[in-house]
């Protein structure tokens, strides 16, 4: 409240300029498709392929043969080339089942049931019960756990809990986890569920039919294979001043030393697909895409429609091409949230340079690009090589692109387009073969001999001829509305006053001047001021800038005349 001076003396204020701008939050690359572990439909951050791989996976089986979907090559090939983020999103068949787990029921002395376990990862490769030879489980693989219980005190109530791996045996135990000093009495702080976890994502329509997941238990999960499902015989108020039981009654409900009479497995768990037989690699289909069809895709696609709680600024999602009725939900998801590019395959395996142009004929939009042939790379975890579609490595390409440049840098041409991953392509095209596909607004993969394979075109797939039909342009506006949109949400509910004007000038001018100075943009104006915030707009509780810009263009076609002249002719100043 203002002072009211009235009769002389000294007036004091205070003016507290010591607000600390908060820093501004960078973008990952967002990957949709299926993987062999994971939560499905729950969207994670992960910043190394190490991360990835212990909690997406990598190979499996199906059938008699192995398999890698290309979500963990693409995730690979994002990393080696410098990538620092991806949201993963797993896709499985359908949502209905994404609430079913594989569990175990851990009984106690007296035969009733203590508590029930639950795994992290979804799907029947979780679902190791079956027969066991000499303490080994028959469905035991270095990819799914079992549990044991050791160390039970009758007497302070206490016990603790391994996670093992799958593939072990009684005589060689290999221990991921161990969770020692655990309790059933809720209210202490070692009580299970308090220590593990058992936090769970179910995927839920609001009455709008807008996805989004919500989590049910109390305690974050604090193991990265197990969740408490239930507590069956909770001992609420059971220990005493001394740290130990109130009465002998409670040590019968205390699990059982051991595994239990399943060794320790875990039963049940859905399949992961539902296409029968899954087909792979260069035989999927539009409808059959590793085992997954477009539906599943979208569903993904829909949740990642939410800005606020999921930033990314580039989607992939292999497989998923311009003849897939799921690229079109890809592309209007990033139109809508204005801040993403959809890297869209066009055509499956196997064809000709006509279709792949003509698969693009039917979409345009600057929020989406598409790419040309398929390729062929080494995976590591099969030890063979494996034909994949091109967004499998366009992921590393920006990644590359952004590191030895930025954002606004075209990701193609030999400097940044480059994918030495790459071991050749499903065709070698011509640079007439080029100009039909560069025509129709797909980007070739081109092979140069010396050069290996190289991304040579970087259109969007929008009809219009504007600066935004090129994908660097679309990346600059990317970026920029990413930084300055930011810079914008932390003066919401300021005062409107010049003073927070020049708060918002005093962030942007200076970023977009290093835009300039690193060759995004020729020029740029902001305008903030009265001449567009008037009274009238000031009493609709608005704040307007004006931000002009002139994006840098790129050289895709360079002319080189050669004038032969005859001997002693004066060459031209």
């Amino acid at each position: 409240m203002a002072e009211k001076i009235l009769s002389p003396g000294v007036f004091q204020n205070e003016s507290d300029q010591s607000l600390v701008q908060r820093g501004i939050v960078g973008s990952a690359t967002a990957i949709v498709g299926p993987t062999v572990l994971g939560q499905p439909y729950v969207p994670t951050y992960v910043t190394s392929y190490s991360e990835f791989a212990q909690k997406f996976g990598e190979s499996f089986k199906s059938g008699s043969y192995y398999y890698e979907y290309f979500t963990s090559l693409a995730a690979k090939d994002f990393f080696n080339n410098g990538g620092q983020t991806l949201l993963v999103t797993k896709i499985i068949s359908g949502s209905t089942g994404v609430s079913t787990y594989a569990s175990a029921s851990v009984s106690s002395s007296n035969g009733s049931a203590s508590f029930q376990l639950e795994t992290l990862a979804w799907g029947d490769i979780m679902n190791n019960s079956g027969s066991v030879t000499n303490g080994a489980l028959a469905n035991g693989t270095s990819t799914n756990v079992r549990w044991e219980v050791t160390q039970v005190n009758t007497g302070s109530g206490t016990f603790t809990l391994a996670v093992r791996s799958g593939d072990d045996n009684t005589a060689q135990s290999n221990y991921l986890e161990t969770w020692p000093n655990l309790s059933l009495d809720p209210a202490l702080p070692n009580f299970i569920s308090r220590v593990i976890g058992d936090v769970k994502p179910v995927y839920k329509l609001d009455s709008d039919l807008n996805p989004y997941i919500d989590f049910t238990g109390s305690y974050a999960n604090a193991s990265n294979y197990v969740r408490v499902k239930s507590v069956i015989a909770p001992q609420p108020d059971s220990i005493d001043n001394n740290g130990n039981y109130k009465t002998a009654s409670y040590a019968a409900g205390l699990p059982a030393v051991g595994s239990g009479s399943l060794a320790g497995a875990f039963a049940g768990g859905l399949s992961s697909n539902a296409a029968s037989p899954a087909l792979f690699n260069e035989s999927v289909t539009t409808t059959n895409i590793q085992g997954f069809a477009p539906a599943d895709y979208n569903i993904a696609f829909n949740l990642l429609a939410n800005k606020d709680e999921y930033r990314f600024n580039v989607l992939l999602a292999p497989g998923v091409g311009l003849d897939n009725a799921a690229s079109s939900t890809m592309i209007s998801v990033c139109e809508n949230r204005g801040d993403a590019i959809a890297m869209v395959d066009t055509k499956v395996y196997g064809a000709v340079v006509t279709s792949a142009a003509a698969a693009a004929a039917g979409a345009s939009s600057n929020y989406a690009a598409t790419y040309w042939p398929w390729v062929q790379l080494y995976s590591a975890a099969l030890g063979k090589n494996v034909w994949c579609p091109p967004t499998t490595v366009m992921g590393g390409v920006l990644a590359f692109n952004d590191q030895v440049g930025a954002e606004w840098f075209a990701p193609a041409g030999l400097n940044r387009g480059g994918v030495p991953s790459v071991l050749r392509a499903e065709r070698k095209l011509t640079q007439s073969d080029r100009d039909a596909l560069y025509e129709g607004n797909v980007n070739p993969l081109a092979t140069f001999p010396g050069e290996g394979v190289v991304v040579f075109g970087q259109k969007t797939l929008q009809k219009k001829s504007t600066a935004l039909d090129r994908v660097n342009v679309r990346r600059l506006l990317i970026a920029l509305k990413d930084y300055i949109g930011q810079v914008g949400n932390t003066l919401v509910f300021e005062q409107n006053t010049q003073v927070t004007r020049n708060r918002f000038l005093a962030q942007v001018n200076p970023y977009l001047d290093s835009v300039v100075q690193r060759q995004g943009l020729y020029a740029y104006r902001v305008v903030m001021d009265e001449s567009n915030n008037t009274p009238d707009v000031i009493d609709r509780n608005q704040l307007v800038g004006q931000i002009y810009i002139q994006p840098t263009k790129t050289a895709e076609f360079i002319i080189l005349n050669f004038n032969v002249q005859p001997t002693g002719a004066t060459f031209p100043a």
